[in-house]
């Protein structure tokens, strides 16, 4: 498939999206969440791709939505926009592929939701991170759906109510970001960990996404019953028949790869 706002690439194992409108701050256009909306749709039946790096080109890795896209249009119209972003956002999740943010310069408003939907996220020093829409009026009320989840209540809020940015060290320490690296260290400190993941068997990291994601905003009680079914089940499945008698035999194990599609 072609792109007009985003750019695909596979490097092995792992697929490359980069958000390709560098003359708007990579802007989240409606264009453009119908052209990420479609990508991730495709890659979550690829059997090739194992782990999804999503990266911005130009300056920065997301300003958020199109400003320009926000103003004189009618409701319909905002509905399509913010219905796409959260399909988007949604999408992300059920992948069964890891999906590793790799940020660079800024990410504000729904750039900053891109990052803490992701399931990982890597960012080079100076990069700043906010939900600034509090000063022009609108509230960060989507962006602070995966933002919440995961910094905390007292950490969002502080975010949401005074648009303040905070730098890549405060968003590690926030627990919004995995890991602050140099700049000429980004891209392949991101490739590494994706590296690292993709060895492991695609049926088993899909597995334990879904499950993570179901069980994380259960009670304890409920999330310990549904993890127990999961791990019983993923007891039979080939891959980890094939994982545990590696391991009982001191080999390396060989996935088996096509039976984790669909999951």
């Amino acid at each position: 498939m072609s792109y007009n706002y985003l750019k695909f690439a596979s490097e092995g194992p792992v697929g490359i999206i980069a958000l390709n409108r560098p003359e708007k701050r990579n802007a989240l256009s409606l264009e453009l969440l119908q052209e990420l909306s479609a990508l991730l749709t495709a890659i979550k039946s690829s059997e090739d791709v194992r782990v999804v790096i999503i990266k911005g080109e130009g300056k920065v890795f997301c300003a958020g939505h199109d400003i320009s896209q926000l103003v004189d249009h009618e409701v319909t119209y905002y509905n399509a926009i913010f219905d796409t972003c959260v399909d988007v956002m949604e999408e992300i999740q059920r992948l069964p592929q890891p999906v590793i943010a790799q940020v660079h310069g800024v990410a504000t408003a729904a750039g900053c939701q891109l990052v803490a939907a992701c399931d990982l996220a890597v960012a080079e020093e100076g990069t700043l991170f906010g939900t600034p829409g509090v000063k022009i009026g609108l509230f960060c009320t989507t962006p602070a759906v995966p933002l919440v989840r995961a910094i905390g209540r007292k950490r969002a809020l502080d975010m949401l109510f005074t648009g303040r940015m905070i730098s890549a060290h405060e968003a590690e320490q926030y627990g919004l970001i995995n890991k602050v690296v140099s700049v000429d260290q980004l891209a392949t400190e991101t490739m590494a960990l994706a590296e690292a993941i993709a060895q492991s068997s695609p049926l088993t990291l899909s597995i334990g996404k879904k499950a993570f994601y179901t069980q994380v905003n259960l009670a304890d009680t409920e999330a310990y019953d549904h993890a127990k079914e999961v791990i019983v089940n993923n007891l039979l499945a080939e891959d980890a028949k094939e994982g545990l008698s590696a391991f009982l035999e001191k080999r390396k194990p060989e996935w088996k790869g096509p039976e984790w599609k669909g999951r």
